[in-house]
């Protein structure tokens, strides 16, 4: 099985910045560029908020268990399906999850993860 890796990183806004700017100048170049995906906070407080202890908890069992719903991973992960959803929908939003839709509604959705590691990034 081939290992994936989703990057995150901390990077403060003039950082990010920063890197466009270079992105830009070599395309102005005619540099190629390699594009490089990852999910970047602005501190490490942004990055505690956004992946708690039991938000990567869902991560895990999602990769490991492979529950076919969302009450299968409330199930799962003890938790009410009303907390699980709510989890799921950031995790989501930060593209560090995906949903396959078979209906509209959330009984008919299942939680995927298409990585194996999460490489965190935090500059000094």
């Amino acid at each position: 099985m081939r290992v994936k890796r989703v990057k995150i990183g901390i990077k403060s806004l003039e950082d990010v910045l920063e890197d466009t700017k270079e992105t830009m100048k070599k395309l102005e170049r005619g540099e190629k560029v390699k594009p490089e995906k990852g999910l970047y906070f602005e501190s490490i407080e942004g990055f505690r908020k956004a992946l708690t202890p039991k938000r990567l908890e869902l991560i895990h069992l999602i990769r490991e268990k492979q529950p076919e719903s969302m009450q299968e991973l409330a199930r799962l992960s003890k938790r009410d399906i009303k907390s699980v959803a709510t989890d799921i929908a950031i995790l989501e939003g930060l593209g560090l999850i995906g949903m396959e839709r078979k209906k509209e509604g959330r009984r008919e959705s299942k939680p995927t993860v298409n990585y194996n590691t999460i490489n965190l990034e935090i500059a000094v």
